[in-house]
């Protein structure tokens, strides 16, 4: 029995061992495992760009560079060979899609860029909206504001703490 319990203690330990080594083998050759990453465990290992043939040491880079792992320079370039495909980093979804995706020489995917662009122009719509019904009488201004509105449209504000100042008007 105890023979037998040696016998598996060493299999087990020849099998970790050969993990170790075949793990070893994936981070070197940069193999990526079912999650996306590379095949370890630990997150105090290499920090390195997603571009292919890049040697960038990414853990001395600003935090947004190691959080997406791509160098500055990878980050700005027109393509990138990521992959076995020309890319381009997008700075909207912070990762890289296919040329076809950007328009010219943006770094922001079309996507992305007409979802920005609907937001921008539905902002500017509000604002201008706002702006002309800002020209209101002295009683729309009392339904919105909370206080106390004279005939001019001043919000009268009265200070109990310091009598020398009776009345303080906001214009």
């Amino acid at each position: 029995m105890e023979k037998q319990q040696k016998v598996v203690k060493k299999e087990v330990l020849e099998s970790d061992e050969e993990l170790e080594g075949v793990e070893d083998e994936r981070r070197n050759k940069g193999v990526m495992d079912g999650r996306g990453g590379l095949g370890k465990k630990g997150g105090n290992g290499l920090r390195c760009c997603q571009a292919e043939k890049c040697t960038a040491d990414l853990s001395d880079a600003k935090q947004y560079h190691r959080r997406h792992k791509v160098c500055e320079f990878h980050a700005k370039a027109q393509v990138v060979l990521v992959g076995g495909s020309r890319q381009r980093f997008c700075q909207q979804c912070s990762r890289f899609h296919e040329l076809s995706e950007f328009d010219e020489t943006k770094r922001s995917c079309r996507r992305r860029l007409a979802g920005h662009n609907e937001r921008r122009r539905k902002n500017s719509a509000e604002s201008h909206a706002e702006g002309s019904s800002r020209k209101g009488t002295a009683t729309q201004l009392k339904d919105i504001v909370c206080g106390q509105v004279d005939d001019r449209g001043r919000i009268q504000i009265t200070i109990h703490e310091n009598s020398t100042y009776k009345h303080f008007q906001i214009r």
